[in-house]
């Protein structure tokens, strides 16, 4: 059962390979969410300071029946902060707010503020004094794991470039119409495990013919498609949703996709 598979990290810590997203999950609604999830058997909550739900997020861990250590929480430097003070002072702020004791993972949300994604300035030497914050971080005992989100192969090589911790993961955009192959192929190259946000394209798979069609072959929905997809593409899935029966429905994925079909979604793209 998905539920029950993890990933062990290169320092043996497990990830469990699937879940919950709280993007754009209000602060105030989080902790519902959140509890629903872990009720349906997830163990992996993703958050973010960017999101402005981490209080909410470790509220739905602290009251959700399960013991702290049972559950992997993941959050996020902002995209914004890149400089060692800034970066440091904020994983404290993280530890605040969430409430939950170490946190199992910290990652910097993006290689550029969000005002410059993929823009001409790649903020080299500003991650590298991030990723020495979130070194000392883990070395601290303040986190389990660090790691890195929305990095290229050049940004990732930049910080293994004389690193003395090299990132454990890497999540970014991965799903049916989008395969960075080259970038999920280079990640397992350096033993970063990748990590698959927005499994279901934002929403946009659920309105594509040709992602229903296959769904249909499979007698599954698109999003368990979707899912399953980003599983067996060797990446962490992350999908997000607030309704109790889209969230329990996200986890049953005892199925396969052939190999011949999984070549096939690789080459398809979503318009």
């Amino acid at each position: 059962m998905i539920l029950d598979e993890n990933y062990i990290l290169p320092n043996g810590v497990s990830v469990p390979k699937l879940g919950l997203g709280t993007w754009l999950i209000p602060d105030s609604e989080v902790a519902s969410a959140v509890r629903s999830a872990i009720a349906a058997g997830y163990r992996h909550i993703d958050t973010a300071q960017a999101y402005e739900n981490e209080r909410g997020t470790g509220e739905g861990v602290r009251s959700s029946g399960v013991p702290r250590e049972n559950i992997f929480i993941t959050t996020k430097v902002a995209a914004e902060i890149k400089d060692y003070d800034g970066a440091a002072a904020s994983i404290d702020e993280s530890l605040r707010k969430l409430d939950c004791g170490p946190i199992d993972l910290v990652i910097i949300h993006c290689p550029q503020p969000w005002a410059e994604f993929r823009g001409e300035k790649r903020y080299f030497k500003e991650n590298k004094e991030v990723w020495k914050a979130l070194e000392d971080a883990y070395q601290e005992g303040k986190v389990r794991a660090i790691g890195v989100s929305n990095f290229l192969e050049d940004d990732l090589l930049n910080i293994l470039d004389g690193c003395r911790i090299k990132p454990m993961v890497n999540q970014f955009k991965i799903h049916i119409g989008l395969t960075p192959s080259s970038l999920i192929d280079f990640c397992k190259q350096q033993e970063i495990v990748p990590e698959a946000y927005s499994p279901i394209a934002h929403g946009s798979a659920l309105h594509d013919p040709f992602i229903a069609g296959m769904a249909q072959k499979y007698g599954v929905s698109v999003p368990q498609l979707c899912i399953r997809y980003t599983l067996q593409l060797g990446a962490i899935s992350l999908p997000k949703s607030t309704k109790d029966e889209h969230i329990r429905a996200n986890t049953k994925l005892e199925f396969s996709i052939s190999d011949e079909d999984m070549e096939v979604l690789r080459g398809f793209s979503l318009d």
